[in-house]
């Protein structure tokens, strides 16, 4: 059997409260900078799934006051990195390779992106390069999706 990440057993040695998600995802920011614009908060980890949340600040207006397009594709893309370490074992690699973004509806509060993955891959079988889409459902405080991204990465043995 393939080891799980370091980044999925530190997870996993926290408590499942709000202490230990806010450690984990100080973590989070410290290894990755650039995530920590969004603030983001994960309050659930597992293989094939990923939830995170990101409170609106002003740090992430728009011109209109709401969430900005892209401070919600920072947020997708830290849900489909943490799917990613919670899913791919350490006999493989991945890394971004793409993202194909619908916006949905304007964004007026704080966000949970979602990201999840129907099917876990046979990673013992891949032999070659593969791609993986991640599909991550962004939404506002009332459920409904406001982004709408699909991440492909490119996933290989090392």
């Amino acid at each position: 059997m393939t080891k799980e990440t370091a980044t999925y057993r530190g997870w996993k040695k926290l408590p499942d409260n709000r202490l230990g998600h806010a450690l984990f995802s100080l973590g989070m920011v410290a290894r990755v900078p650039y995530f920590g614009t969004v603030l983001p908060t994960v309050i659930r980890l597992e293989p094939g799934y990923c939830e995170v949340i990101a409170p609106k600040w002003f740090g992430i207006h728009n011109h209109l006051g709401t969430f900005h397009a892209i401070a919600a594709c920072n947020l997708a893309e830290v849900a489909m990195g943490m799917l990613c370490e919670a899913t791919v074992p350490t006999s493989h690699r991945w890394i971004p390779k793409g993202m194909a973004v619908q916006y949905l509806t304007k964004a007026e509060s704080g966000l949970r992106a979602v990201a999840t993955l129907r099917e876990l891959p046979d990673f013992a079988a891949l032999s070659e390069g593969t791609d993986l889409v991640v599909p991550v459902a962004i939404l506002d405080k009332s459920g409904t999706e406001v982004v709408h991204a699909d991440i492909t990465t490119w996933v290989t043995p090392k």
